[in-house]
């Protein structure tokens, strides 16, 4: 039998427990719940582990544990057994994001053990809609076709680092990084508006389930901000998404970055949860 202060590392006969946990909150959890879906719970196609606390049939709280590491449904006693865990092994990940209380407990845990973070998103707040944007949608925002993929990588390079602080070039070269936006593109999940070459807007679509998805990697050419773009942009995006993806349509932003909040509120989108990034 399981102690309730340990934790346990999941496999494919768990995954139908765990999508139920992650069912609770769609919208919070909906990165780990469409990785569950896409590929199980082994760790080899999971690229990664997933944490359980609680026993077989009595499942309380997960841990995804892998390039990212995400807390769902983590309660006092489920973050101290997963810091438990991740001390022993030793930090993998690039980032712990998600519910800011777990997030702040469990790094409070880890820091001692893992060191100064680089950089850390205290209040990240969660938005989602349900209904078409209220605002015009820009027409000539559509999907990505896989031959604009070089077209297209500059301007999600210049996004992710403007955002993340540090280039995806930097240690295999970029490699997993291309080959993220290349699949993206090639499921019908990246958005642009493009002329004549030119890269106006771009976003994704990061992350499905059949009760939410999640809108990424928005960004507006520099020299073109402040004309309307992110507004026009983002309404072409909720409606598309909701049109092909899910009934409900989230993100989340930088509590600092007003500007984007803006626009988000704009096309429809309220606050619903707040999150927290560890950035390494």
């Amino acid at each position: 039998m399981l102690r309730t202060s340990a934790s346990r590392v999941l496999d494919d006969s768990d995954r139908d427990e765990a999508l139920a946990l992650l069912d609770f909150d769609p919208v919070a959890n909906v990165f780990v719940s469409s990785r569950v879906r896409t590929v199980g719970l082994n760790p080899a196609r999971l690229g990664g582990q997933m944490w359980g606390f609680g026993p077989r049939g009595g499942l309380v709280s997960l841990c995804y544990a892998g390039a990212n590491m995400v807390p769902v449904n983590a309660g006092p006693e489920a973050v101290h057994a997963f810091a438990d865990r991740a001390r022993k092994q030793g930090r993998r990940c690039s980032s712990i994001v998600g519910p800011a209380d777990a997030v702040s407990l469990l790094w409070e845990r880890l820091e001692p053990y893992w060191g100064r973070a680089r950089t850390i998103r205290w209040a990240q707040p969660v938005m989602a809609t349900s209904r078409r944007s209220p605002v015009p949608a820009d027409p000539l925002v559509r999907r990505v076709r896989p031959d604009q993929f070089e077209t297209l990588l500059p301007a999600c390079v210049s996004m992710f680092t403007e955002e993340v602080g540090v280039s995806p070039n930097l240690g295999d070269g970029g490699a997993l990084y291309r080959t993220r936006v290349a699949e993206l593109i090639r499921i019908g999940r990246s958005y642009a508006r493009i002329d004549d070459g030119r890269v106006v807007f771009k976003a994704e679509v990061g992350a499905v389930t059949p009760h939410a998805c999640q809108i990424q990697g928005v960004w507006v050419d520099p020299a073109l901000r402040g004309r309307g773009h992110a507004v026009a942009g983002m309404a072409a995006v909720v409606d598309a998404a909701l049109d092909c993806f899910a009934p409900v349509v989230s993100l989340y932003v930088n509590d600092f970055n007003h500007s984007a909040r803006a626009v988000y509120r704009k096309v429809g989108f309220h606050e619903v949860d707040t999150f927290m990034s560890v950035l390494f």
